[in-house]
């Protein structure tokens, strides 16, 4: 397998210096259109592909995301390691504002979002017990040290709906009850995406703020957060740099074999115009 990369900017990360030739071109998608063109171009030798999240200009808001369109788009573009970069909020007094999580675990709670490509005509079912690439975490995570951040390996991940930030009740209940280490808007359904589309993925949270919950530091501001995201900005930028010397294309976690055994729908009985639309994710299976 030769190894082509994926990057999907969160908020505060919408270009990616360090690609090499770039050129951004408009990628079509069987679900929609993509939040952007993607920026296409060459780190150390590696094709890397970039996409912000929420558009240049930060148009759509984390429920109008085009997830499906996003993943989808860049599978056809051969992508195989995804790196999600996103802003987040902290739970715990030692993860601090400006420090990264390289995420290993969700808990879903948004409800207003296509959370599969597959539908009726073509069922199938995937596990994200483990959610993320142990792999590609690790050198996500070593990247990221080597541009200088604080980086905590391991941490649940709360997906909640947005746009509006926690209340101080919803904070706590992540907190003390779920025992959650940080919360964000966008990291699901995607992740969920990803593993139907049998991408090694991984998350890194860079946190902004400490939520509601903290005591001394009050509600969450929207002025606060974009300050500590410039600074998180060039140490993401940096990370994404040193990524692509340190990843391996051997995977012992078959992320890349994730449909091996979820499609239900027997043959006979396959929507083909849904079968047709799932031609990058699922073609693998669908073909054999």
């Amino acid at each position: 397998m030769t190894i082509k990369l994926g990057i999907i900017g969160g908020s505060g990360l919408y270009d990616m210096a360090a690609l090499q030739d770039a050129v951004w071109t408009q990628m079509g998608s069987s679900f929609g259109t993509p939040s952007d063109a993607i920026l296409s171009g060459r780190i150390g030798g590696m094709e890397v592909c970039f996409l912000p999240r929420h558009g240049r200009g930060h148009r759509f808001t984390p429920s109008t995301v085009p997830y499906r369109a996003n993943v989808d788009a860049l599978k056809r573009c051969g992508v195989t390691h995804l790196v999600s970069v996103s802003a987040c909020g902290s739970f715990r007094e030692d993860l601090a504002p400006g420090d990264f999580v390289i995420v290993d675990q969700f808990i879903d709670r948004t409800f207003a979002r296509d959370k599969s490509f597959f539908d009726t005509g073509c069922v199938a079912h995937v596990s994200v017990a483990d959610p993320v690439c142990p792999a590609l975490s690790v050198a996500c995570a070593k990247a990221a040290r080597s541009a200088g951040a604080t980086v905590h390996e391991g941490g649940t991940y709360l997906a909640m709906e947005g746009p509006q930030f926690s209340s101080k009740a919803e904070s706590r209940l992540y907190r003390d009850v779920w025992h959650c280490d940080v919360i964000g808007m966008t990291n699901m359904p995607e992740a969920k995406l990803a593993r139907e589309a049998e991408l090694h993925y991984a998350s890194v949270a860079m946190i902004t703020d400490y939520d509601s919950w903290h005591p001394d530091h009050g509600a969450v501001d929207v002025s606060d957060v974009i300050a500590t995201l410039k600074g998180n900005g060039t140490k993401a930028q940096d990370m994404v740099a040193a990524l692509p010397a340190l990843l391996e294309e051997s995977c012992r976690a078959g992320c890349d074999r994730a449909l091996d055994h979820a499609i239900m729908t027997t043959a006979d009985k396959r929507d083909p115009t849904l079968v047709a639309k799932l031609d990058a994710v699922a073609g693998r299976v669908l073909k054999e």
